[in-house]
């Protein structure tokens, strides 16, 4: 694991010593990626130069030193990531006359790109990664991202300039980049709690969306796509039934986790309490003599707190269990690092228990497996059981009708729905208002939307932005005319490496920790989208086909009838409590009014409600916090 960055002069006309020089400030920015070990290489005559930084997982020597040349000099690497099937490729290159000096994956990729060409070796490849790759003969360089988007990678091209990097730090490292921030990337961020690829808050800097390899060449950009969404989408689906399904995702899922077990430092795994990390855990300890070691976060707000269940489903396996248990005082105190580790404005709450937990596990491990991926992929979220079971219902109600519901569900304030349901629903009153917002949509497409970007409608929040459209990468295709499928596809192509993966990538790697996701091996991904799609959302239940594979291992009462919240906080009485003072510092009419982004009254009125407890607002909240945040360190 490891941080990349590096440049191209497209003049040439910076010098030898300099070209290293700020490469190497590049790659510094983000020591914590790779504590291990650090590196530069330069080829002035090109006007390029790459640096990285190294966590030292596999081969611990210094056979693993990178940037990575190969023997003649042509071919030069440097690369992020973990690569899975490097047995079968390193046999296959060595019957092909490549030589080897060591068991790093990093070598492996390099012979494999110079044996085969970037774009032909990543279609091979199983594993998560971002890579560049300079090819000395041909003056290009290379950069390519995993499929699902696991890894990172940033670039910008400005004034005769190509830059790029793990993080957006390391592009600021360079003396000749003028960020400017982007508006309308703000707009879009302060909808969906993330700046959405291929977009980032600083103009002209992009996100290599996953799947994709870009090359620069004779002062031109391509962009290819190696694999995306739509073709995995449009496989037929083959009729199976549970036991079969069964049988074939568990084989998929522990050759998977198996994969990921391989490594030359300490290993654990993130265990929730649900049903995704329980499968990776189950899996894994299966595998292995010795116990496993897992760690669980909770909160002293029992509605949040999954301490208990992880420690049960670990005892039943037998893994070697530790809990984290974190308070409001705890999660404000790291609140300030925040815009360090995540570079673009990010709003996703899970973000704190996230960096406390890899933290905590990071004192005993040095790479830790999670299950994260399990939702999209098996149709977890609570938008697939409405989707698939209610929504079909509420429509045959007349539109009148529903308008009408929804303003009487919305008349009463979430307190009194939280007072009256709150011991039969959790977070009845939130739940109740996305009720009343759902009720008058005519379409399901307006409806992910909606609960997507948090319930509320953004427009005028950002002064002088207009939003821009949905890439079509994400956009669900057309041929998907079911609506679990469609809400799938359009989180498995944006939320999740946008939100989810970068919340993790950045949380862990703040902790020099690397975090390996087996549940999003491209093998299983594929699997679970030829599966008809009852066997993963039905009758008001998701992750069916997961949920069997889980029941072989761990008893039903463990896992089965309680709701799950992952690593998520008790945000909203947060806000109204602990964190009230510092929020409002940041949210001060006079100081949003000075900083000139957010109109001040709107975010005034969204605190407001919030406080008084009208309407539940702690997401739209959070959104400009975390801006506010990130600003004032800029």
């Amino acid at each position: 694991m490891c941080g990349i960055a590096g440049y191209v002069d497209l003049k040439g006309q910076t010098p030898g010593e300099r070209l290293e020089a700020t490469a190497r400030a590049m790659a510094e920015t983000m020591r914590h990626r790779g504590p291990d070990d650090g590196g530069v290489w330069s080829a002035p005559q090109a006007g390029v130069a790459l640096a990285s930084r190294r966590l030292a997982v596999r081969d611990l020597s210094p056979a693993g030193h990178q940037p990575m040349a190969s023997e003649d000099g042509r071919h030069v690497l440097v690369y992020n990531g973990e690569i899975y099937d490097i047995d079968g490729l390193r046999g296959e290159l060595r019957a092909r006359g490549r030589r080897f000096m060591g068991d790093s994956d990093s070598e492996v990729l390099l012979h494999a790109c110079a044996e085969w060409g970037p774009e032909k070796t990543v279609k091979r490849l199983n594993g998560m990664f971002a890579f560049a790759f300079w090819d000395g003969d041909r003056r290009t360089l290379t950069l390519a991202r995993d499929r699902l988007g696991i890894k990172p990678l940033y670039w910008a091209e400005t004034d005769g300039l190509f830059l790029f990097g793990s993080e957006l730090k390391a592009l600021g490292a360079h003396p000749d980049w003028r960020p400017e921030l982007d508006r309308d990337a703000l707009a879009a961020y302060s909808r969906l709690s993330y700046v959405p690829a291929p977009r980032c808050i600083w103009r002209g800097a992009h996100k290599l969306e996953p799947g994709t390899v870009l090359t620069l060449g004779a002062g031109k950009t391509g962009m290819a796509r190696y694999w995306n969404m739509a073709a995995i989408a449009a496989q037929e689906r083959t009729p199976a039934t549970m036991q079969d399904a069964a049988d074939g995702l568990e084989a998929l899922l522990r050759k998977a986790v198996g994969r990921r077990l391989v490594s030359d430092v300490p290993l654990g795994v993130f265990l929730s309490g649900g049903v995704d990390s329980a499968v990776v855990a189950a899996l894994a300890q299966a595998q292995r003599a010795d116990p496993l070691k897992t760690f669980t976060v909770g909160f002293a707000e029992a509605d949040y707190d999954e301490a208990a269940d992880a420690a049960k489903v670990a005892a039943h396996l037998g893994c070697d269990h530790a809990s984290l248990t974190v308070s409001a005082e705890e999660a404000r105190a790291c609140i300030p690092e925040l815009p360090r580790w995540f570079d673009e404005p990010f709003a996703d709450s899970s973000q704190i228990p996230t960096l406390l937990i890899s933290r905590f596990a990071r004192q005993s491990v040095t790479v830790a497996l999670s299950g994260d991926g399990g939702d999209e992929v098996f149709g977890g979220y609570n938008r697939y059981a409405f989707a698939a079971r209610h929504w079909p219902l509420l429509r045959r109600l007349p539109a009148p009708a529903r308008r009408l519901a929804a303003v009487l569900i919305a008349a009463l304030p979430p307190r009194l729905w939280d007072r009256a349901l709150g011991g039969m629903v959790r977070q009845a009153g939130e739940k109740a208002h996305k009720l009343a917002a759902v009720l008058p949509m005519d379409g399901l497409d307006q409806v992910y939307r909606l609960l997507t970007w948090q319930g509320m409608d953004a427009s005028g929040l950002v002064r002088g932005a207009t939003e821009p459209p949905i890439d079509a990468a994400i956009e669900a295709p057309a041929f998907l005319e079911d609506a679990v499928e469609r809400m799938q596809f359009m989180d498995t192509a944006g939320y999740l490496p946008d939100d989810i993966l970068t919340k993790v990538d950045r949380a862990s790697m703040a902790a020099s920790l690397e975090a390996r996701v087996p549940l999003l091996d491209h093998e299983v991904v594929e699997f679970a989208w030829r599966l008809p799609r009852h066997l993963k959302v039905a009758n008001g239940a998701g992750k069916r086909v997961l949920r069997a594979v889980l029941g072989r291992h761990v008893p039903a009462h463990l896992f089965e009838g309680r709701p799950k919240s992952g690593f998520a906080v008790p945000l909203d009485s947060w806000l109204r409590g602990p964190l009230r003072e510092w929020a409002e510092s940041l949210l001060s009419r006079e100081r949003l009014e000075a900083d000139g982004f957010f109109d001040a009254a709107l975010v005034r009125n969204l605190w407001e409600d919030h406080q008084a407890g009208a309407k539940y607002r702690q997401h739209a909240i959070w959104n400009v916090l975390m801006f506010q945040a990130w600003r004032g360190e800029q």
